[in-house]
Order: structure tokens, then C-alpha cells, then sequence
């Protein structure tokens, strides 16, 4: 069974592994969606992410495909056993409207949504899904601060942000006696990606050489593209990895890191994906990887990364490769 640790400074008791539904409502029906769910409550997780945009690139599924499976599987079970996360302020894709919706007004108009389709009351942690550099942090905090303090939300935070826009933000926030962002979703795996080629597919920001200040300084990280896409699990298995796979991540670095996940692999008797994920866990800094599965057997298999303890000389045996 999967333990429960609480997120950084809230009062968030979470599973160490959190779940992300991206595939879910649209590639994966509600039966499906349910089977997972169930299979993954029943090894003790609780923590579940989504976003409103999530489903919208596909035109013949719902709007907020994603958050209306979570809610509708959400129905069958007590509330208050889980905690949802999701995230607002990014294109609307559905509409073609590729301005930058990071705004009180865009994200008032998401979060009202997200609401809707899980069919909640509040949302447990609000992430803004991009940044609007352009707009003070001011602007930005102060809103977030009045959808918390009418209960729409329990704590916010933020993905796709920079570390220096994070710092800013929360430097303000303290200013005005509020907590401000409580967390980062970063663009965080074992697999070190081709920066140009990643932006080009939307990942930016990835973590190595940026997060690790606001990360020592006690932010938890929760790592979106955790399993880079099953890149080493792919390559060990001599997989077609496709394109997009291929761009990101396709360099020596990734030869050397996979040898390393291999041998470790090998050494603890457990799979690759298991010792990717425990990468992530077992970090000295609050991590928690989210982690996708289109079925409850590859769920379980991933939740097995809970259990794997990873010695400070083996996360730099993986990192040095």
C-alpha cells in the first residue's frame, strides 16, 4: 500500500505517486477510466491531476474530457479520500485561441470550469498551466488569493513557470502574509531531453539547471513527463519509439543513463520503469512523480516504485551517466 506524506508546507496528505489522467475521457473510455481508478485507490494513492484542457484537442470528445472522468469516477467515492489537482490559464484549444489566457479573467472562466466537470465544490491544488510574463506577479498572486478565500480553491500553485518568476511570485505573496505558490509541476524525468526539440512538442522549463534553488529552498516538485514517455522501458525492450520520442530524447546522455537504469534495475530484481520512477522519489527534495497508465496492470506496476529505496550513490550513479 502506497503511504501518505504531506505536500511541503499544506495541509495536503498525498500519496507519493500522484496519477495523471491526460489519456483519460477521450483515448480512454469511463469504464476503462473507472478500472484504473479503482486499481489505483486500492494500492492506497489518492492524488489525481488533470486539467481543464485536457481532451480538447480532440473536437469530437467533451470539453474537459479529463476533469469529467475524474468527476464522474469521483461520484462513486468519498471526497474528502482524495486529493484533485488541476490546472487552468492555458490555451483554449477547443476554440483555436492561442492568446496567453494566464489572466485573472481567463483563469476565473477556467476554474469555474474545472468546478463544473468534476463536479466539486473546491479544488484541492490550482495550477496555473503556463505563465503570463508579461503580467505582474501582482496581478496574478492577488487573484489566486480571492478565488482561495471564497473556497474555490484549497491551495495554488504553478507549472511551466519559470524558478525566477516563482520566486518573485511567492516573494510577493509573503509580503502580503499569503502563502503563496505551494508547489512547482515541472517537466521532470530521468531522460535528459533535447531543449529545442522538447519546446517544439510544449515541454520548457525542464528542471536540471533551473529548479534546484527553489527546490532546496523547500517548493516540491511534482514531475510531469516523469517516465520520459517510457523512453528507457522503449529502448530496453528495442521498441519503436516514434518521432516525437526519438527528437526529445534520442542522445548519448540517455545511452549512458539507460545503462545505469538497467544495471540498477538488474541489481534490485525490479523493471526499468520502476527504477525511473524511483529516481524521482527518492530525491533529498520533496519530489512526486506523476505517472500515467492506459491500464490498471501497468498501474500497478508503476506504484511498485513506492517501495524501491534508491542510496544517494545510486541517484548519482544515474544522474552521472
Amino acid at each position: 500500500m502506497l503511504s501518505r506524506v504531506i505536500l511541503g508546507g499544506t495541509d495536503l496528505s498525498v500519496s507519493p505517486l500522484c496519477y495523471g489522467t491526460n489519456m483519460l475521457g477521450w483515448m480512454i473510455d469511463q469504464p476503462r477510466s473507472n478500472a484504473i481508478f479503482d486499481t489505483f485507490a486500492a494500492h492506497g494513492g489518492n492524488f489525481i491531476d488533470t486539467a481543464r484542457s485536457y481532451g480538447d484537442w480532440m473536437p469530437d470528445a467533451p470539453a474537459g474530457a479529463s476533469e469529467r472522468a475524474v468527476g464522474a469516477w469521483l461520484k462513486t467515492r468519498k471526497r474528502e479520500d482524495f486529493v484533485i489537482a488541476t490546472k487552468g490559464g492555458f490555451f483554449d484549444l477547443r476554440k483555436g485561441d492561442y492568446r496567453n489566457r494566464c489572466t485573472p479573467e481567463d483563469v476565473a472562466q477556467d476554474l469555474q470550469q474545472s468546478l463544473d466537470h468534476l463536479g466539486i465544490e473546491t479544488i484541492d491544488l490550482y495550477f496555473l498551466h503556463m505563465d503570463n510574463e508579461d503580467a505582474p506577479v501582482e496581478v496574478i498572486v492577488d487573484a489566486l488569493v480571492q478565488h482561495q478565500e471564497a473556497g474555490r480553491i484549497r491551495h495554488f500553485a504553478a507549472s511551466n513557470w519559470s524558478a525566477e518568476r516563482i520566486k518573485a511570485a511567492n516573494t510577493y505573496a509573503a509580503s502580503i502574509d499569503k502563502p503563496g505558490f505551494v508547489a512547482s509541476e515541472t517537466f521532470w524525468g530521468l531522460a535528459v531531453p533535447d531543449t529545442a526539440a522538447a519546446a517544439q512538442q510544449g515541454y520548457v522549463h525542464y528542471y536540471e539547471g533551473e529548479y534546484e534553488g527553489v527546490h532546496a529552498a523547500g517548493l516540491p516538485v511534482l514531475a510531469y513527463a516523469a517516465q520520459s514517455g517510457g523512453y528507457f522501458t522503449k529502448r530496453a525492450k528495442g521498441a519503436d519509439l516514434g518521432d516525437q520520442l526519438t527528437a526529445r530524447y534520442a542522445n548519448p546522455v540517455n545511452d549512458a543513463r539507460l545503462a545505469a537504469a538497467s544495471a540498477l534495475a538488474d541489481r534490485h530484481g525490479v523493471s526499468i520503469n520502476e527504477v525511473v520512477l524511483a529516481y524521482l522519489t527518492n530525491q533529498p527534495d520533496q519530489t512526486v512523480p506523476i505517472f500515467g497508465g492506459s491500464s490498471p496492470e501497468q498501474v500497478t506496476e508503476s506504484v511498485k516504485a513506492a517501495a524501491l529505496t534508491l542510496s544517494a550513490a545510486e541517484l548519482a550513479q544515474l544522474h552521472a551517466a
